[in-house]
């Protein structure tokens, strides 16, 4: 029986001007070593839209982890890449589920019934592609219409990044300039995990002010350190449903894009997985809406980790996949990064808002 992954030369080095495949692999303990970087590189985000949408950390960061599986799984492994929360999915979720500025549990489960929808619309564009190619579509997203689509994303949730600001603003600006000064004066893969270290500033320092929520540290003392997310059936409602659906755009937008970045790094055509990497972001995004995770895209953040390693191999990403899986059967982890304050996501979101 064929390998899944062929080692890359003696599965200790490479070379120079060489590169690890997608197909290929290093030894294990250095693919899991490379996994894990994976992992660190897409926790900033990924944990972010959870915490500014009321979904649940552990169920975002399940179906995060299945949907990279079987991503992998569709592409037949030829892709490398992550799936993780897609920011394009907060301004729909906000508008369908809050209710005086903060998350209505009793409306998010039509939140998440919009969520299948815009997954199943944006898994039947990649059967189309994969039917009959890329150029109409091209023709029909140029990039007029999805630069105008992802910077109305970005104004629309200025409000959100200043209510948060607001509510801590001595924490929200120490966390900011964390955040601009890490990403300036750090470089390669370091550079990658700047929102991640300036979470991790701001918590501290909320900490050291005693400025953390009271509730969500008791829910972490009595969180258990093994068990299943908590999951939200979807309810159907056309309105919500119309809020959802232009997100296609920006997902797509963001798929093509990927495969394009990857296919320039690896020096492959790629265009021919166009059609499986749409449907698979699609499949993903439904079933995080079956169970209430956050919609998923393939994630930039990793293609930093790829360029800083060299290591395109998709055996890393399903290493990321199965991480993500176990740290979202960790109620006590969910629980841990649910502490972080106002403030802190505030002074983050300032700047991926802008980012975007």
């Amino acid at each position: 029986m064929k390998p899944l992954w062929t080692v890359h030369g003696d599965g200790r080095t490479v070379g120079p001007g060489e590169v690890v495949a997608p197909e290929e692999r290093l030894a294990w303990p250095l693919t899991i070593g490379v996994g894990a970087q994976h992992v660190l590189a897409m926790f900033g985000a990924t944990f972010l839209v959870p915490l500014l949408t009321g979904f649940p950390v552990s169920t975002t960061l399940l179906f995060s982890g299945i949907g990279t599986l079987l991503f992998l799984a569709i592409t037949r492994g030829r892709v490398p890449s992550y799936l993780g929360s897609s920011f394009a999915f907060i301004a729909p979720i906000q508008a369908v589920s809050f209710t005086g500025g903060s998350a209505d549990p009793s409306k998010l489960p039509l939140a998440v019934g919009g969520l299948l929808v815009t997954g199943l619309v944006l898994a039947g564009v990649g059967l189309l592609v994969q039917a009959f190619g890329t150029r109409w579509l091209n023709a029909v997203l140029p990039p007029v219409v999805t630069g105008a689509v992802v910077a109305l994303i970005g104004l629309n949730l200025v409000g959100v990044a200043k209510a948060n600001y607001s509510a801590q603003p001595g924490i929200a600006t120490v966390t900011l300039v964390s955040v601009l000064l890490l990403t300036v004066s750090l470089r390669g893969f370091l550079g990658r995990l700047s929102i991640v270290l300036g979470v991790v500033v701001g918590w501290l320092l909320a900490t050291l002010l005693g400025a953390l929520d009271d509730a969500a540290v008791a829910r972490f003392h009595d969180a258990s350190w093994v068990g299943l997310p908590d999951f939200t059936a979807p309810r159907f409602s056309f309105e919500a449903a119309s809020l959802f659906v232009p997100v296609v755009v920006v997902l797509v937008a963001e798929n093509v894009g990927h495969v394009k970045a990857v296919a320039s790094m690896t020096e492959r055509d790629l265009d021919p997985m166009l059609g499986r990497t749409l449907f698979a972001d699609g499949v993903a995004t439904t079933l995080a809406g079956v169970g209430g995770g956050s919609g998923t895209t393939t994630y930039a953040e990793n293609i930093g980790v790829m360029a800083a390693t060299r290591v395109y191999s998709t055996a890393a990403y399903a290493v990321a996949g199965l991480a993500a899986v176990l740290l979202a059967l960790s109620p006590k982890f969910g629980a841990l990064v649910a502490t972080i304050p106002s403030g802190v996501l505030g002074g983050v979101t300032t700047a991926l808002y802008g980012l975007i």
